[in-house]
């Protein structure tokens, strides 16, 4: 799924999903360049992201990235580095 993340207003927040299986990929672009003003919040939804226990914030105009769902430890990794 790509998500086309529009923050040029107000904060984004995008959730991932609740019982994601491994090989599911979610792909977030910031379209307006406007993260470093209003972030977007990646909401784990129960999952580790890089096996951290916290939400991500992506506070970088244009990001654009990808996150591949392995399993229940590692959760969610980035495809690119």
């Amino acid at each position: 799924e790509r998500l086309f993340v529009d923050c040029s207003v107000n904060p984004v927040t995008v959730i991932l999903p609740l019982n994601p299986q491994m090989g599911d990929e979610v792909r977030i672009i910031d379209v307006t360049g406007n993260a470093s003003t209003n972030n977007i919040t990646i909401n784990r939804n129960g999952h580790a992201i890089e096996r951290a226990q916290d939400d991500l914030i992506i506070d970088v105009d244009r990001a654009a990235f990808g996150l591949v769902y392995y399993n229940a430890t590692e959760g969610w990794v980035f495809m690119e580095k």
